[in-house]
C-alpha cells in the first residue's frame, strides 16, 4: 500500500513538474517572439533617418512632417511593454503615411534611386514586422491558453504566472503603410 501511495505521489510530482516546465517554455517563447518584433522595429527605426534625410533633400519646407516622424520614431525606441510598442508602432506607421504623402508631391524624389531602395527596404521590413507580430500573437495565444486550461491553471496560479499581452493594432490603424509610388 505504501509503495502504491509513493508511486502516485511521484507521478503527481512529475506531472506538476511537466506542467510547470511547459508553462516556462511557453513564456520563454513569448519573450523570444517579442524580441523578434523588436529586431524588426529596430531595423525600421534605423531606416527612417535615411528616409527622412532623402525626403528632406527634395522637400525642405515640410519641417512639421519630419519632426513628427522623428518624435514617433523616438517613442517607439523608448516603448517598453508589448502594448506600448504596439501603440508607438501605430503612431509611427501613421506618421510614415504622412511622409509618403509628402513624397507624392515631388516627382524627382519618387524617381530617386536612393529613395526607391529605402522604400523597398521599408516595405520588406513592414512585411517582416507583420509576420513577427503574427508569430508573437500566436505564441501569446498558446501561452495564455495554457494558463487557463485545467489543471495547468492551478500550477499557473500557484507560481504566479501572468497572461501576456497581445501585440494588437488599433482598429483605425489596421491598414498597412503604403510604400509604393508606381
Amino acid at each position: 500500500m505504501n509503495t502504491i501511495l509513493f508511486i502516485i505521489i511521484i507521478l503527481a510530482l512529475l506531472y506538476l513538474w511537466f506542467i510547470y516546465n511547459s508553462l516556462i517554455t511557453a513564456r520563454v517563447r513569448v519573450a523570444e517572439a517579442l524580441s523578434q518584433i523588436d529586431v524588426q522595429l529596430k531595423r525600421r527605426t534605423d531606416l527612417i533617418p535615411n528616409l527622412v534625410e532623402t525626403v528632406k533633400g527634395y522637400a525642405k519646407h515640410e519641417r512639421e512632417v519630419f519632426e513628427n516622424v522623428t518624435k514617433a520614431r523616438s517613442s517607439l525606441m523608448q516603448a517598453g511593454s508589448a502594448k506600448e510598442k504596439a501603440q508607438a508602432n501605430d503612431v509611427l506607421s501613421n506618421t510614415l503615411k504622412s511622409l509618403f504623402a509628402v513624397a507624392e508631391n515631388y516627382p524627382n524624389l519618387k524617381a530617386s534611386e536612393n529613395f526607391m531602395n529605402l522604400q523597398e527596404e521599408l516595405a520588406d521590413t513592414e512585411n517582416k514586422i507583420a509576420y513577427s507580430r503574427q508569430f508573437y500573437n500566436s505564441n501569446v495565444m498558446d501561452y495564455n491558453t495554457k494558463l487557463q486550461v485545467f489543471p495547468n491553471s492551478f500550477v499557473a496560479n500557484a507560481f504566479h504566472f501572468q497572461p501576456a499581452e497581445f501585440f494588437a493594432a488599433d482598429e483605425k490603424d489596421i491598414e498597412p503603410v503604403k510604400v509604393s509610388f508606381k
